[in-house]
Parts: structure tokens; C-alpha cells; sequence
């Protein structure tokens, strides 16, 4: 009764360290540079945006650099997907793994893709970027990178500005 009832509480706050549902299938698009379709057993699509991570926009520095690396790791390849709940855009926010390699860590890692502290507390993701800023990999070797975030919001202003 005493292991039964930690978890019972955990599960009734709502807090839990295990994901809601898992995912597996085969890459069949890697849209841009953080977003992925799987294709699951049976034939259903489902598009995937790499939680906790936000990669350069194509037309960014290091953006096609970016797409490339997640290309390379995923496409063609069976992976799994741990996940929670879709997002507004009916996309499923999960990490991935392809084998053993946690694909987000290793875009970040790589420094192919910024930790998205806003929406994210792992911190297995943030040491891994403080490890690629220090290392100067990836986006990193840029002197002063943008952040995706910062990017979007620096074109929308200029699209109203423009009106």
C-alpha cells in the first residue's frame, strides 16, 4: 500500500514522468527543421513537431543546415515518439528516437536547435545547449545567432510595417 499510494497521488495531480501515449513508424517527411511526418503500421500520417526544441527557420542562418542534420538522423527510419497531447495546430509534440539517439537532444546538442526554455524545463536540454554554445557547434560558430522566436517575431513586424 505504501508504494500504491505515491503513485495514485501523482497520477491524480496530474503529474507523471511517463508519457500518455507512444507512437512508432516510419519518416516519411521532414517538413523543416523540427518537424517530422511519421508514418505509423497502419498507414496513418501523423505530424510531429520535436517538443522542448525550435530550430533556425529555413530562410535563417543555419536553417537548411538544420534540416539537413534532422534529414540525415531520421528520414526513411523507424522511430518512436513519447507523447502527451496535440497541440492547437493538431500536431503531436513528442520526443523522438531513432535506435538509441533521443533525436531532440542530439539537434540541440549538435547545435542545430535551441533549448525552448518558454515551453520547456528538461534539463538534459538545456546542458546540452550551454554544451554546444561553449563548443561553438552548429549555429553556435555564428557570432550572434537569432533565436527561431526572435526571427518570426522580426518578420511579422516587418510584414505589418510593410502594410
Amino acid at each position: 500500500m505504501r508504494r500504491i499510494l505515491p503513485a495514485v497521488v501523482m497520477l491524480l495531480s496530474g503529474w507523471s514522468s511517463l508519457p500518455a501515449a507512444e507512437l512508432t513508424g516510419r519518416v516519411v517527411g521532414v517538413t523543416d527543421d523540427d518537424t517530422i511526418t511519421v508514418l505509423d503500421a497502419d498507414k496513418v500520417q501523423h505530424k510531429i513537431r520535436h517538443e522542448g526544441i525550435d530550430a533556425p527557420e529555413s530562410k535563417q542562418a543555419f536553417g537548411t543546415k538544420a534540416k539537413q542534420a534532422l534529414s540525415d538522423r531520421v528520414f526513411g527510419k523507424d522511430v518512436r515518439v513519447e507523447w502527451k497531447e496535440r497541440d492547437r495546430y493538431k500536431r503531436i509534440p513528442g520526443h523522438v528516437y531513432a535506435g538509441e539517439d533521443h533525436v531532440n537532444l542530439s539537434m540541440v546538442r549538435d547545435g542545430f536547435a535551441w533549448h525552448f526554455k518558454r515551453y520547456n524545463k528538461d534539463q538534459k536540454l538545456a546542458d546540452a545547449e550551454v554544451e554546444a554554445r561553449e563548443a561553438g557547434r552548429g549555429l553556435w560558430a555564428d557570432k550572434e545567432p537569432v533565436p527561431p522566436w526572435e526571427f518570426r517575431k522580426q518578420a511579422r513586424e516587418k510584414a505589418a510595417v510593410a502594410r
